[in-house]
Parts: C-alpha cells; sequence; structure tokens
C-alpha cells in the first residue's frame, strides 16, 4: 500500500529540488522529508530519486510517479473542497487573497462590516502580489489584476483600477513639470505594466526612489519627495494630494474575481464574493 503522506513529501521534493526546500513547504523537518522519501521507495521497490551533494534529481521513472502524484494530489484537493462545500451555511474560514493595494486600501476597512453582518465566518485576508493556486487550497477567492486562465475556476471581471500621476500640494516643482522628480516601483516590479507606463511618463526624467507597493509611493509622496503613480481611488481622496497628469497616457488594471468551480454555490464563499464585489462596485473609482 502507498501512503498519501509519504507521496506529499516526494511531490514536495519534485517541485523545491531539494530535501531542505521540500521541509521548508511541508513545515517539517530535514529528518521527516528523508524518512518519507525512503519509506515510498521502499514501498515500491525503486529508486525515484538521485540525492545529489545541493539538490535531488527524479530518475526516469521518478518523473513517471510524479505525474501521477499530482493527479493524486489534485484528486485530494477536490475531496477537501467538497468538504468544505458541506458545511455548515455562513460559518467556518474561508481564505481571500487580494493584491496588497486592495487588501490594504480598500477591503480591510470594510472587515468590520462585514464582521456585523456574518458574525461566523472567520476572513483570512493575505495581501499578496503573486498569484495562487485554488486548485491546491491555497486561497478559497482571489482578486487578480489579471485574466485568470484556471480551467477549474469561474471568473469574473468586477472593476477597473484607474492610475494617475500625483503629487503634494506643497511639491517643490509642482509647476515645473521639466523638473519633476518620480516614485517609481522597485526591481521586483520592473516588468509590470504599471512600472512601463510610469517610466514612459518620466521619459528621462530623474528618479528619486524605487518602493515595493502603493502604500509606501502614498507615504512618499505625501512626504514631498515627487511624483507618484497612484490608483485613483487612493490618490482621490486623499485632499493633501493634487492630480497632474492631465495629458498623460490612461492606464487601468482589470480587476478579476476568481473562485474555484467546487466551491462558488457554498454560502460563506457566496458572502465573502459578495463582500469584495460590493467594495469594489462601491467605489466610484474603481466600479465598471
Amino acid at each position: 500500500m502507498v501512503d498519501w503522506e509519504d507521496v506529499r513529501h516526494f511531490l514536495a521534493i519534485a517541485q523545491s529540488g531539494t530535501l531542505s526546500g521540500a521541509a521548508r513547504e511541508i513545515k517539517v523537518d530535514h529528518a521527516t522529508v528523508s524518512r518519507r522519501l525512503a519509506a515510498l521507495e521502499t514501498a515500491l521497490d525503486v529508486k525515484l530519486v538521485d540525492r545529489m551533494p545541493r539538490s535531488c534529481r527524479l530518475t526516469v521513472l521518478g518523473r513517471q510517479v510524479l505525474e501521477r502524484a499530482v493527479e493524486m494530489e489534485a484528486a485530494a484537493d477536490g475531496i477537501a473542497r467538497l468538504a468544505k462545500a458541506a458545511h455548515a451555511p455562513l460559518a467556518g474560514r474561508i481564505m481571500l487573497s487580494a493584491p496588497p493595494v486592495l487588501a490594504t486600501h480598500l477591503l480591510t476597512e470594510r472587515l468590520a462590516r462585514f464582521r456585523e453582518e456574518y458574525p461566523n465566518i472567520r476572513l483570512s485576508l493575505s495581501a499578496e502580489a503573486h498569484r495562487v493556486s485554488l486548485s491546491r487550497r491555497e486561497a478559497d477567492v482571489a482578486v487578480r489584476f489579471i485574466r485568470p486562465d484556471e480551467t477549474s475556476s469561474v471568473t469574473r471581471k468586477i472593476g477597473v483600477m484607474a492610475f494617475g500621476l500625483y503629487a503634494h500640494r506643497s511639491y517643490a516643482h509642482l509647476a515645473t513639470p521639466e523638473r519633476w522628480e518620480f516614485i517609481t516601483w522597485d526591481q521586483a516590479f520592473a516588468d509590470s505594466p504599471a512600472q512601463s507606463w510610469l517610466l514612459g511618463i518620466a521619459n528621462g526624467r530623474s528618479v528619486v526612489c524605487e518602493l515595493t507597493y502603493s502604500s509606501e509611493h502614498l507615504v512618499a509622496v505625501r512626504a514631498g519627495v515627487g511624483v507618484a503613480g497612484l490608483p485613483c481611488f487612493i490618490g482621490e481622496r486623499d485632499p493633501d494630494l493634487v492630480r497632474i497628469d492631465e495629458r498623460a497616457p490612461y492606464f487601468a488594471r482589470d480587476i478579476w474575481l476568481l473562485v474555484h468551480n467546487d466551491l462558488r454555490k457554498t454560502p460563506a464563499v457566496r458572502a465573502v464574493m459578495d463582500f469584495v464585489v460590493d467594495a469594489v462596485s462601491g467605489n466610484p473609482n474603481l466600479a465598471l
């Protein structure tokens, strides 16, 4: 008999490429991963992994077993989703993943209202810039700026996040555009559409600093550091900022809501989806 836990540890090794990486992913110690791999190889009476000094390399048979292991993981996650869908209505823990700018400046400030309406739902809101997998149960509901392509999920466009150029009212070079200094994104977002849009506007003018998230850009522009490209739903509500992009090209990101097909009719999941849609559609700078 093959133990699913042994297979799960083998899958983590295959995906991370090392025993230590697998241990970090599963949150166990190195010895446990090694023992689980040995147990699987013993049960199957085959060698699945060649252990190198700094990495693990799958054997030919190991790569074949990996394909089946991925199918097993998908099936196990599907069972868990079905069980979750059968839970008591309007109760339980629902994981919501959203880009940091929406999690911080839109959704978090509405949590108290959501709690009042759904006191038995424990909403776990993660601000994540990277994609999460709904099939692997990394989230129950996700909000993204790029249209998802997961065939097992239901996708809906719920809003548009437009950007504008903003500076503090007392910014020293406000009246002299040729002297504007720009606050841009750091190297982690060097290839992002927002970075390309902003650098195109800067067109060789000075970049005064590079920051990771829009929250940091907001702090910097409020301090008078320079000109920032901010989502309009943030910039327009700050009385100390002025919009200065009358001649700049239009730029916006679509907002997509994503839920796994197995969970879309679960009452608690539906409540969280409605919470997100209401938050976006209720903001005039985000609504479709």
